[in-house]
Parts: C-alpha cells; structure tokens; sequence
C-alpha cells in the first residue's frame, strides 16, 4: 500500500480544516510538501472549483488553490512526490488542453504527474462557466477517450462523437508514456467508467461499509474480472489519523482499508498547526507505513 496526503492549505473544507490553515500560504505548503517527499510519501492533492457559489460555501468551503500553478511550485522544490488532481472537473476544459498543460507540468515535473478528473457535481458552477449540466455523462465519457488519445504523445488523433482532433501537435507532451488517470465519483457508476477507461478510481464522502460493499460487488462484474493492467484503488478514510498519539488506532483504521482491497490511501491527520503537522507527517512514515510496505 502507498500513501498520499489530502493536502491541507490548499483546500478548506469546512468538516475538516484547522484554524491555523486559514492564514497559512505558499511557505507553508511548500514545507509540508518538502517533508512529504524528504519522507517518501506517494503523493500530495490539489483539487478544482473555479467559482464556488457563495450560496454553498457553508458546505463545499470556499478555497481550492489552482491545481496546476500549486503543482508547479511545488514541483521546483521536490524530487520524488507525485502531483494528484484530486479531481479536475473534466467537463470544464477540451482534453488538448489538459494534455498541453498538465502535459507540461509532467514534463516540468520529470513524470510526477497522475491526473484524476471527474463529472462534476456542483450545477451551480456549470452555469456560471456555461458548460450543460444536465446530459453531461456522455460527453464526459468521450471526453476520458479523448484524453487519453491527447496524453499519448506529440501528435494525438481522436475521433469521437464530442471530440475530434487530427493532424494537430501538443509539444510539450506528457514526459510519461501513460499517464495515470484516476476517476472520482461515489456511485457504482463511476467505479465501472474508472474501470474501462482509467487506471484507478478515487472516490469521496464514503463510509467504509459502502466502499466495502460497492468494492464486493464491483468484483463480480467483467468490467473488474476483464481487466488485465494495474487498477488503484485510492480511498481516503472517513477520519482524519492520529498516528503521534494513537499509533495502533491509526494501523487498526489503515488496516481495514487494506482488508478491503485499497492499494492507495488519501491521509489526514488530526493537527492544530503546522509544526504538529509534520509531527504527524514523520509519526506515521516512520512506524505506520512500514506495517503495509
């Protein structure tokens, strides 16, 4: 099992965020970054709303930092961490243009990049962009083909019934060969789509009993019993970890995901500022990790 952190700073969630986060900025993201990847962490998040609706923040929070330029930044000063959008609204962008410039952050980034996208949800911000809401699966849909064919190299072709593109050039491209996609969602839905046309599913606000049950019968269907590449599945516990101060509650809580079939896991960790933070960071890297290296 590898672990990745659900970056604080950088989105305020109202269910979770610590007071200390709200006047914290780019000094502090950079140091737990670079005590991730000093740690050997997998991963750090950034997730996308471009324009929350003052009607919602109550429950959606109002900060999400912009994946691509935090991503960027945080790259110049790390070496191993990879950089997961967690998740891009896919309908909000064309895929040749993730692939130039989420391509160029691969390439920046020396092939740190995996690139987890979604449907969306929040209809109000559909509207605002002026992006269809209603009707939007299938063209999400041709747009993860889509994708794909634009992440496979300097000179992508794609037909589709949304999308097409031809004798076209994307330079930079992706510096990886196959960039890792990684599909959000909460519904039965989206762990079939992530399992035809992505390399893991990252799903949110899931108990472990339902991720349990859904990843149970998921494993009946030929969507999971045809695959034949490495499938992730990145789940995120429904409790931030107290590794300093409750070191066997926090294996006893990693392990269940583990029993479930996670090959990956989101963290958070209790804390009250930065300095405890990293205490956590370095507590569970040091004694929690290596019971499920």
């Amino acid at each position: 099992m590898r672990f990745g952190l659900t970056t604080p700073i950088v989105t305020r969630h109202p269910d979770h965020a610590a007071a200390w986060e709200e006047t914290a900025g780019p000094d502090e993201i950079a140091r737990i970054a670079v005590a991730a990847d000093q740690l050997g962490y997998h991963h750090v998040t950034c997730s996308e709303h471009v324009a929350i609706p003052a009607s919602v923040v109550p429950v959606r929070g109002a900060r999400y930092y912009d994946p691509l330029a935090t991503f960027g930044f945080l790259a110049a000063q790390t070496t191993r961490l990879r950089f997961v959008t967690h998740v891009l609204v896919l309908p909000y962008h064309h895929p040749l243009a993730l692939a130039k410039r989420y391509g160029t952050l691969d390439r920046l980034s020396r092939g740190r990049l995996v690139l987890g996208v979604g449907v969306g949800t929040l209809s109000e911000e559909f509207a605002l962009l002026g992006v269809p809401f209603e009707g939007r699966g299938a063209a999400y849909e041709d747009a993860l083909r889509a994708l794909r064919a634009a992440l496979a190299g300097p000179t992508p072709t794609y037909r589709g019934r949304y999308y097409r593109f031809e004798a076209v050039v994307v330079d930079p491209c992706a510096a990886q060969a196959h960039v890792p996609l990684w599909l959000g969602g909460r519904t039965p839905r989206s762990l079939r789509r992530a399992l035809v046309y992505a390399d893991g599913w990252d799903p949110f606000r899931l108990t472990l009993d339902d991720l349990a049950a859904l990843v149970r019968r998921a494993r009946e269907w030929p969507e999971w019993r045809e695959r034949t590449l490495r499938f992730d599945l990145v789940l995120t516990p429904d409790a931030a970890l107290d590794p300093v101060a409750q070191r066997a509650a926090t294996i006893e809580a990693v392990g269940r995901y583990e029993a479930i079939g996670a090959t990956i896991l989101n963290l958070r960790f209790l804390h009250r500022s930065l300095e405890e933070y990293l205490d956590q960071l370095a507590a569970f890297a040091a004694t929690v990790s290596r019971q499920f290296a």
